[in-house]
């Protein structure tokens, strides 16, 4: 199989989907690896490393995309890239279709085959392709939300960790899962006053035994969400439902509650944010300001440490691109229904409930098909 690895073109999206250790594997197994130039540069891995590893360096886009029969990148394509869809054409990379209309529209006419990471289930049924990178941003998030707190950058000018004789700052985060779990760790660790709100009662169980009662846990009502943000000097939100739309936990009534200086980190706004006054921004442009209250909502926030991003997302995707390699894209979702999850769009149809149900069109299960 020819595999494409084009340069990502997304604002500060530093990422790219093959290593050189992935390409070199790829070439030992049979197959040809086209790069485009400097696709991995600015992940620490120059163009002489994929050649080296047996890869071709491809000088233009246009020419990864027209040649590959699979497609591996990180983002979702941007509207520049909709150009090079064509039929047949296999596409595996993050998709977020959910709030993407107009990108569902275009594959849907192009009749791409696109397996989103996002969506892709393992036999424990949870999200391997999505869980480095939730790790990766939970993480941050707290890093960033300290950073925001300052006061040169709109924040109360508030330390996260206080000192002695001073109180910490007030942490809630929204939802128990991968990113959640992975910002009280850090937001614990630099000694804030961390509430975790979550609608899984055995979750928080879990995690109040985690963490030995360094997090304060709540179940989450909109009266709870309301008192934790108001009391909060930073919000951060990882609340995920695979596929779909991310509810709106926090009400812009909430917002207007906050304290002045408050920050707020979406991490869930690659899937339309659970807070009703995020919208997307990118690393060019990151934060803006409602009722006093800075709102961060990059989009691709892993982005902004792509060595550490790119090994870890690699280290969960590779072994799913190699089956797809030997096997074929068809063969390989018919033998594996996790994998088989991830489809998202087949040659003009939708295959995947969340999308549908968040854009409100039809669709038809992944198996039907396939066979």
């Amino acid at each position: 199989m020819i595999i494409g690895v084009p340069k990502e073109i997304k604002d500060h999206e530093a990422r790219v989907g093959v290593t050189p250790a992935g390409a070199k594997a790829l070439v030992e197994a049979g197959h040809v690896v086209l790069v485009e130039t400097h696709a991995g540069t600015q992940s620490g891995f120059p163009d002489h490393e994929y050649q080296d590893a047996g890869a071709e360096i491809v000088g233009e886009a246009g020419n990864v995309w027209a040649n590959a029969e699979t497609v591996v990148k990180v983002k979702e394509p941007v509207e520049k890239e909709y150009v090079f869809f064509r039929e047949g054409l296999v596409l595996f990379t993050y998709l977020h279709l959910a709030p993407l209309p107009e990108l569902t529209n275009r594959l849907l006419e192009k009749k791409v085959i696109g397996i989103a990471y996002e969506t892709v289930r393992d036999r424990a049924n949870t999200l391997p392709l999505l869980t480095p990178m939730s790790e990766v941003a939970g993480r941050m998030s707290v890093q960033v939300g300290a950073s925001y707190l300052e006061k040169e950058k709109g924040g109360r000018g508030i330390l996260l960790g206080g000192v002695p004789g001073v109180p910490p700052a007030n942490v809630c985060v929204i939802g128990g899962g991968i990113v959640g779990t992975n910002a009280a760790k850090i937001a614990v660790g630099m000694g804030a006053h961390v509430t975790l709100v979550d609608v899984n009662l055995n979750r928080l169980r879990e995690l109040d035994d985690l963490f030995l009662g360094r997090l304060h846990t709540l179940a989450s009502n909109s009266y709870n969400v309301g008192r934790a943000t108001r009391e909060a000097d930073l919000v951060i939100g990882g609340v995920l439902i695979p596929g779909a739309t991310a509810p709106k936990i926090v009400t812009h009534a909430m917002v207007s509650k906050m304290k002045k200086g408050a920050v707020i980190v979406d991490v869930a706004i690659d899937q339309g944010g659970c807070v009703e006054t995020a919208r997307p921004t990118s690393h060019s442009d990151p934060s803006y300001v409602v009722d006093g209250v800075v709102h961060y909502c990059v989009t691709n926030m892993p982005g902004a440490v792509p060595h550490t991003s790119t090994l870890a997302l690699t280290n969960a995707t590779f072994p799913y691109l190699m089956r797809i390699a030997n096997l074929g894209a068809t063969e390989a979702l018919k033998a594996d229904a996790g994998l088989a999850e991830g489809l998202n769009v087949w040659k003009g149809q939708l295959t995947h409930r969340g999308v549908a149900e968040s854009q409100g069109r039809e669709w038809v299960a992944p198996a039907s098909v396939l066979n």
